[in-house]
């Protein structure tokens, strides 16, 4: 059974930081893509953030240079390291996993975990 757990979120004032981290089992971890989206509310989820099986990683224009993500195989963790937040950035961020190439549709990917909120007070 293939689960993906998300931790990390809360409540950060604008400037602030937050590192997201989703905790992958039952899959053979190094052979997905491993992506972040959000969802705002009355907003479509968007994918901001995606590593892939061998490792490269791009990122949603709205989040370039604040966000990374990154992976430690070892632990079956993908993270999401986020500086420099913003009131614009208060969603319920997801983690996800495919077998394909990162693209934006979320119906593309497999496996999902239950989402964490994070909240940017301005």
């Amino acid at each position: 059974q293939v689960q993906l757990v998300e931790s990390g979120g809360g409540l950060v004032q604008t400037g602030g930081s937050l590192r997201l981290s989703c905790a992958a089992s039952g899959l053979t971890f190094s052979s997905y893509t491993m992506v972040w989206f959000r969802q705002a509310p009355g907003r479509q989820r968007e994918l901001i953030a995606h590593i892939t099986s061998g490792g490269s990683t791009n990122y949603a224009a709205s989040v370039k240079g604040r966000f990374t993500i990154s992976r430690r195989v070892a632990k079956n963790t993908v993270y999401l390291q986020m500086n420099s937040l913003e009131p614009e950035d208060t969603a319920v961020y997801y983690c996800a996993a495919g077998r394909g190439p990162a693209v934006t549709a979320p119906t593309a990917y497999d496996y999902w975990g239950q989402g964490t909120q994070v909240t940017v007070s301005s």
